[in-house]
């Protein structure tokens, strides 16, 4: 019976390097983040520390030693909430992205169509988003029509841009609060 209990404990050379790899791998990623980041994450204060000194670090060489060091640190933690906490963000990101990419397909439709008064674009966004502002989506994208022709700086496709994301988030809230 102790027979089996030594095998249980006995943990491949190999097995300890992946680990320790995946470690510094997570490290890696908690020096990429930003400060409020980093204090979101309620790490122990020692690990804390390394990676603020990690990211005050220039010199390559020192770069891998506190990466070397931080993954020494985390055998001693619990890293699957870090690990889940950066997987959210990484998701946020890609959702953030894509209405980015969304807002960017909104506004150049409703700027190609805006010569028409009634175009299926702003149709189609009023009847999505009905508390926009539809005089001055019309005003914005007319303006950025005329830009986009005079090959003028794109002031106009911004503030309609602007206009297009502060609507879409007033939408999302009002959702959120339903």
């Amino acid at each position: 019976m102790q027979e089996k209990d030594v095998e249980e404990e006995f943990i491949s050379k190999t097995k300890r390097k992946a680990e320790a790899d995946a470690q510094q791998l997570v490290g890696k990623k908690l020096i990429e983040l930003t400060k409020d980041q980093i204090n979101k994450l309620k790490l122990e204060e020692r690990l804390h520390d390394a990676v603020m000194e990690a990211k005050r670090l220039t010199a390559n060489g020192a770069i891998r030693r506190q990466l070397q060091y931080i993954g020494r640190l985390m055998r001693d933690t619990d890293i699957e909430p870090i690990e889940e906490q950066l997987a959210r963000w990484e998701g946020k990101n890609s959702e953030e992205n894509a209405r980015f990419h969304l807002l960017e397909r909104w506004r150049d439709r409703l700027i190609d169509e805006s010569p028409e008064p009634q175009s299926d674009a702003l149709q189609e966004f009023l009847t999505t988003y009905p508390n926009a502002d539809v005089q001055l989506i019309r005003t914005l994208c007319r303006n950025a029509h005329k830009e986009r022709s005079n090959n003028k700086p794109p002031k106009n496709t911004r503030e309609l841009f602007k206009l297009l994301r502060e609507t879409t988030e007033a939408a999302q809230q009002q959702a959120n609060n339903s």
